[in-house]
This record gives structure tokens, sequence and C-alpha cells, in this order.
């Protein structure tokens, strides 16, 4: 199968480069010219352009910043879909707009696989982040070798739009995670305990999470650089209180949260990374929330191994 993918920047170009370590022949374009020189330096083709990735590939992966970065690729790509075309779509993006360019690759006599990722940069970029797919059963064991190469763990989670929905979930949890250790953190350090200590103490209790694991330590290393800017965080918190809005459901935490991460980027940038909200902490108390001992970059040390399907529990 020829593969075409959009969008190489923090989580895509991970995500190419699982399919370039593993043989896939593979057709790239984006915007910056750079990411693609450096995916064809490894094996890649480089494409005029979403359309004519359209033209030449069987399934064409979009990985992009924005639902409306999402709309405009497809509005390329759209004119040369047809009978034996897949779209895969692996940006979080809103469930509704999801479905909708479904419905239209569909109406064209194509395929389209709905298939964010979740478990970080640093796991993307080894080929064991966690994948959500979103399609008919037909079309996801058509999909499921490609995406066995970029993910270890593979769901399938039903129609188009539910693993947008799903992902939206997900990093909603995950940023009220982050937005909880750093006060939990900041509230132990200006009670004396040691942060070393208290790093452990977290990671060996009820109280420990995926999210302390990683960020937690480029926390207290002072790195701060997860590989996730406060713009992309807002988009998916705002679109997680938009399902709750449309739904009915009267939220109090979430919009305390689009709060605090709009104080977030008035202060350090719209896109600055995420982890960056522990410093409106140490600003508020003058206390440094670091220790020795934490890396500066996370690396995955799981080892690399073809991605299978998750059986769901019936």
């Amino acid at each position: 199968m020829k593969v075409g993918f959009v969008g190489l920047g923090n989580v895509g170009g991970k995500l190419a480069g699982s399919l370039l370590r593993n043989g896939i022949e593979l057709h790239v374009h984006d915007l910056n010219a750079e990411l693609v020189a450096a995916k064809v330096a490894k094996g890649a083709k480089a494409a005029a352009g979403p359309g004519a990735l359209m033209q030449s590939c069987d399934l064409v992966i979009t990985c992009l910043p924005s639902p409306a970065a999402c709309a405009a690729v497809l509005a390329q790509m759209l004119p040369h879909v047809g009978p034996g075309k897949i779209w895969m779509e692996m940006s979080t993006t809103d469930a509704d707009q999801i479905k909708a360019h479904a419905d239209a690759v569909i109406a064209k006599g194509g395929e389209a696989v709905d298939c964010p990722v979740s478990g970080g940069c640093h796991r993307a970029d080894t080929g064991n982040i966690s994948i959500y797919a979103g399609c008919t059963r037909a079309t996801f064991e058509k999909v499921l070798p490609i995406l066995t190469h970029m993910g270890r763990r593979i769901l399938h989670v039903g129609d188009v739009g539910v693993s947008s929905t799903l992902k939206v979930m997900t990093n909603y949890l995950a940023t009220i995670n982050l937005l909880s250790l750093c006060e939990a953190l900041t509230v132990m350090k200006a009670a004396g305990m040691d942060l070393g200590v208290t790093y452990e103490a977290i990671a060996a209790s009820s109280g420990n999470s995926f999210v302390h694991e990683t960020e937690s330590q480029l926390i207290l290393s002072g790195s701060r650089d997860v590989n996730f800017t406060l713009d992309l965080v807002q988009k998916d918190v705002g679109l997680f209180q938009k399902l709750a809005d449309d739904n009915g459901v009267p939220l109090e935490l979430s919009p305390l949260m689009i709060k605090m991460l709009s104080d977030g980027q008035r202060r350090y940038g719209v896109s600055a990374q995420s982890d960056r909200m522990i410093e409106r902490l140490e600003e508020a108390t003058g206390l440094s929330i670091t220790a020795a001992g934490f890396p500066t970059e996370l690396t995955d040390d799981e080892p690399e191994a073809r991605g299978y399907e998750v059986p769901l529990r019936r």
C-alpha cells in the first residue's frame, strides 16, 4: 500500500518516521520545507501537495494542528477521492467536523478513518503510542497493518467521530491532572518536602498517573518542554466544553481550567509549552519547583514492537 502523509509536526513527523523505519513506501507534504527534506533524507518521497498525494497514494494520512487546517487540506484532496482511496485523520479535532468530512469522502467512493493518538510525543517517536480508530470494520481491517507500525495499542472504537470524542475526553483528563500536579508539587515544596521524595511518593501511590510519570519529570527538571503547547491544550479543552454544552452537562472544572489556561497564555505566550503552567505558582509563591536528577526530555524505554488490536470487553 502506497501511503501519503500530510503534516510533519511534533506528532505527525514521528508517526511518519515510524512508517519509514518499518519499510512503508511513504510520500510526504508539509508547509515547512525543512520537515519534508528531513523525511526525504530518510527515504520518503516529496509530494507537490495534498491533492497530488491523494492522486498517487492508496491511503493518505493527515495530522494537523487545527480543525481549520484539516478542512483546508481535505478540500484539496477531495476532488481526487474515489473508489480504492482511504483518508485517515490522526489529528485531535471536532467530532461533528470529522463526520462531515468523512461523509464527503465516502460520497465520492472513498473510505475514511478517524484515528487520533494518545500517549505523548516520546511514544509516537518509537511506535509505541496508542491509537483510536473510528470507521467501519471492513475499513479497519484494511488500515490495521499500517496502524500497527505507528502504534502499540490499537482500539477500534466504532463509527467515525467516536475516536475524536474519546480523544478530547482523554486530553481533558490529562490537562486537569497536569494542573492538579502543579498545585500538589507547589504545596509540598511550600510545606518543606523534598521534591524528589515527593515525586516518588506520588508515583508509588493511588495518586499516580501517566501525566505524573511523564510531565512531572519535565517540570522538576526545569525543562517544561513536553512538545505540547497551550494553544493545542486550549483547543482540546474547548472541544470538551463544547461537547458538554451540546449535551446539556453543567461542568464546573472545565470552565475554570479554560480560565487558568488563558491566564497562562497571557503570561507566557499563546503557544507556550503547557508545562509552563507551573510557573504561575512559582511566581505567586517565589518558590522554585525543581529538583535534581530529572530528565530535560522524555524518552520511551519500552522496546519497539509491532502493534496489536486491543480487545473490547463485551
